[in-house]
């Protein structure tokens, strides 16, 4: 049984990653934890005077039980699983405190959540929240943007530049998703120009090409000078459907996620990406 966390503002965005999370482990035996956070905010006093004004920030006008109630409606509504439970939780926290909590007691194998909020920014990428979640809490997030349909994930990226040493728990939850989803997974290395790689990266390599001996996957080099159209041009020509990443290799991790919005670039508008902790 698998304990995903969903992270909901009660908006569209939200709402797309939770039916994307739905359709994408239908087959899987879950626990959903779909979970509102009412934003904590600290006043200019805070560290004169301490906790007490720690104040609950009230945006919008909605009920929280309420919104729940029809969200768990439209879910159960949406829901093919026969073997998905739902469980709606609130917590008046700290956005990332609230996550951090319910990884830990609900022993959460893996985060789902839409790359903005309600009130995302049009020239972000990511949301801050998204973001905080990414970067701040040890667990597996897949990141649903905005604009993503699911459709089950034959074709899985993931970029790399060899220069670090990948754990099996990082292996494992990648070969586990391309076991369920029967998927290629196509290694991607992109430099600036065509050089031999370093012995470091050489060991790397096949290390990686003999941990996933028993799965489908293929080695691609590229050569662009942007790492961003590099992943864009090899997204369109091989109908990439998700995008893996490991936290740690921050030379594409940085580049792919956290940056502004470029016109040319449109993979981040609607290729999930599965972004992985060590």
């Amino acid at each position: 049984m698998k304990n995903i966390l969903i992270p909901t503002d009660f908006s569209e965005n939200s709402w797309n990653a939770i039916t994307y999370a739905l359709s994408f482990l239908e087959d899987q035996p879950c626990n959903f934890y779909i979970v509102h956070v009412s934003p904590l905010k600290v006043n200019g006093t805070a560290s004169l005077y301490g906790i007490k004004n720690i104040v609950l920030e009230n945006k919008g006008d909605y009920n929280v039980a309420e919104e729940q109630e029809k969200l768990l409606g439209r879910m159960r509504e949406y829901a093919t699983g026969k073997a998905h439970r739902f469980f709606m939780l609130h917590e008046h926290s700290f956005f990332i405190e609230a996550i951090r909590k319910q990884v830990v007691e609900n022993e959460i194998d893996l985060i789902i959540m839409g790359t903005k909020g309600a009130s995302g920014l049009k020239e972000a990428v990511i949301g801050s929240n998204t973001g905080d979640v990414i970067t701040k809490v040890q667990c597996p997030v897949l990141v649903i943007p905005e604009n993503a349909t699911y459709k089950p994930p034959k074709e899985i990226a993931f970029p790399t530049d060899f220069n670090i040493y990948y754990k099996n728990r990082v292996l494992d939850t990648i070969t586990e998703i391309i076991t369920m989803k029967d998927a290629m997974l196509r290694i991607l290395h992109i430099s600036k120009k065509k050089q031999e790689l370093t012995a470091l990266q050489h060991k790397n390599q096949m290390f990686l090409d003999d941990s996933l001996s028993k799965n489908e996957h293929s080695f691609h080099f590229e050569t662009h000078q942007s790492i961003e159209e590099g992943v864009q041009r090899f997204v369109e020509k091989n109908s990439i459907d998700m995008i893996a990443m490991v936290a740690k290799n921050l030379n594409f991790f940085q580049k792919l996620l956290f940056r502004p919005v470029v016109e040319n670039i449109s993979y981040h508008t609607k290729i999930p990406f599965l972004v992985l902790h060590e």
